[in-house]
């Protein structure tokens, strides 16, 4: 079991990479800072500090991803007024609309996977995936512009 999740968890890191390569917008982004950007956009606005425990990273390393995605103008920063070393970060339009593509394109090339999978076995495939995302306590999707302006 653990070899054929391994080998599925490389084929959907491929796919993620691939979904990236050869957007304009995503030039030099990283599949870490990506996923900085899919966390901010399921989660809405983050503390930098809530932002390094969901990507399991100091809260110094959060804070220079955010740096370097502010600079390609993928996310923005505030600062706390009541309290000046809490800094907040959210996504911006072109960082929303980033996400929004990759997931599009990573969508339809999962779905031609998946239609190579034998009609018989998707719904025993569709359970198993379901079961390994609740055991790794996933964020499910959520409508991602729901009131989360900074």
């Amino acid at each position: 079991m653990v070899d054929a999740v391994l080998g599925a968890s490389r084929v959907l890191v491929a796919v993620a990479t691939r979904s990236l390569a050869g957007l304009e917008e995503a030039t030099d982004v990283t599949l870490t800072q990506y996923r900085s950007l899919v966390v901010l956009a399921a989660r809405g606005p983050q503390r930098i500090a809530s932002l390094a425990e969901c990507l399991a990273v100091t809260p110094p390393t959060a804070s220079r991803l955010c740096e370097r995605l502010v600079r390609k103008g993928l996310v923005r920063r505030r600062i706390d007024r009541g309290d000046r070393r809490q800094v907040h970060v959210a996504l911006t339009e072109s960082g929303r609309r980033l996400v929004e593509t990759v997931t599009a394109r990573r969508r339809a090339e999962i779905e031609a996977l998946l239609g190579e999978v034998p009609e018989a076995a998707r719904r025993s495939v569709v359970e198993g995936l379901r079961l390994l995302a609740d055991a790794a306590g996933k964020v499910p999707e959520q409508d991602w512009s729901a009131g989360w302006e900074l």
